[in-house]
């Protein structure tokens, strides 16, 4: 909204400093100020009433140590990274950008999941929560709507072909509107291959290879994708939200790197020296995806061990979801395996575990383990490992992970 105003103010009144408002790196800063501000200062006021209203988690016996200490803890603390996020977009951003739009979308679409199963927990004191049949239903939908968004929508295009930059700054900036203006769009279910030259691979080929005509109906195969991707990047980030700061600080480390990528490929220079996919108007994500970082380091300032609050539901499957859409908006989805790889490890490790434990008690009439206890995080535990170690280390290996898949850029 204050995007808007001080677009009118420039325009017709030239207010001094109001232009500063038509450049994405201008309002992504003050988007991550704002939402930090809001999620540290605002976050403690919400902590607070949620102690007031009881809201507090039941921890089971698990045989961790230090677990039950942590009954009690605020939960559903998800709230405070969903406001913290929303109120600096809706100010900053272009609200009709359709990324922009997609996104919001996607956070209040999963966040309504995450606290139906949060309330059902705390206040119906169902452990269980929602039923895993109405989270999937849930997830699908939301995968339904990004992925026939992404295929039907026509301001939803790339450029493979940019003009080259001149040397001269009235050079670049007639070729930046040539470019922009005159350069071809199309649309396409083109992403990206790491670590592959020549690296686009159209999913539509997955079809039009029977007859050229089908490609109208690649939808039959890129939504599925879309689905498969929003449902496992959400469930990933939900089990790895399993010990303090985990899922907020990883998820932080993700973010910043999806913040990258879209700020290039919706860059016309970056996107041609890099020799990457140019993805117009793209750019304007790297607002929502600023304040989403500065919401998740700020909730990260409670949430650190020992905890004061827990995101619960709503918090990790709102991240997961935004993630994974994320990446499928700017093409980096192959790199989800990569760039989230401790959520991969922390749901393999539970597909293994739940897999081999059925796989020898059919065959041996007792099941076996591959892991002292699974997610992947609780193992180490398990060994004696202190969380705050855990995470720490977890978080490294996030960092190597990311400055992997940032390196994709180049390296082909």
């Amino acid at each position: 909204m204050l995007y808007y105003l001080f677009q009118y103010l420039n325009e017709n009144y030239q207010v001094p400093g109001a232009g500063l408002f038509e450049y994405i790196s201008f309002r992504s800063a003050m988007a991550i100020i704002l939402s930090l501000a809001i999620s540290t200062i605002f976050g403690k006021r919400i902590i607070t009433y949620l102690l007031a209203k009881q809201v507090g988690e039941s921890v089971r016996d698990l045989g961790l140590r230090g677990q039950s200490e942590k009954a009690g803890t605020p939960t559903m603390g998800g709230v405070i990274i969903i406001f913290a996020t929303l109120v600096p977009v809706l100010l900053f951003a272009k609200l009709e950008n359709v990324y922009v739009i997609l996104l919001i979308i996607t956070t209040l679409w999963m966040g309504t999941i995450g606290f139906i199963d949060d309330y059902i927990k705390t206040f119906k004191q169902d452990k269980e929560g929602l039923q895993g049949k109405f989270k999937v239903i849930g997830q699908v939908g939301l995968g339904l709507i990004v992925g026939g968004t992404m295929f039907f929508h026509p301001g939803i295009t790339v450029k493979e072909e940019t003009n080259k930059p001149a040397q001269e700054e009235q050079q670049l900036v007639q070729t930046f509107q040539n470019a922009r203006e005159l350069g071809p769009e199309e649309k396409s279910t083109a992403t990206t291959i790491p670590f592959v030259k020549n690296n686009e691979f159209d999913y539509s080929s997955l079809i039009t290879w029977i007859n050229p005509a089908l490609k109208n109906y690649a939808w039959l195969i890129f939504i599925p994708i879309v689905i498969f991707i929003v449902t496992a990047v959400s469930n990933g980030a939900n089990l790895t939200d399993g010990i303090d700061g985990l899922a907020a600080g990883s998820s932080t480390i993700i973010v910043l790197t999806l913040g990258i990528f879209a700020w290039v490929s919706g860059n016309i220079f970056f996107s041609d020296y890099l020799n990457i996919m140019y993805i117009p108007r793209s750019g304007e994500m790297t607002i929502f995806i600023s304040a989403f970082a500065g919401s998740l380091v700020g909730f990260l300032w409670y949430n650190t061990y020992p905890a004061q609050v827990f995101m619960g539901d709503t918090g990790s499957l709102t991240i997961g979801g935004i993630i994974a859409v994320m990446a499928i908006a700017t093409r980096k989805e192959l790199l989800i395996p990569l760039l989230c790889g401790i959520f991969l490890v922390e749901n393999l490790s539970v597909v293994l575990q739940v897999g081999w434990f059925k796989i020898t008690k059919k065959k041996y009439g007792a099941g076996r383990r591959i892991f002292l206890m699974s997610p992947l995080h609780h193992h180490y535990q398990k060994r004696g490992y202190h969380e705050s170690k855990i995470v720490v280390r977890f978080w490294i290996i996030g960092i190597f992970l990311a400055i992997v898949s940032i390196i994709t850029l180049k390296i082909r």
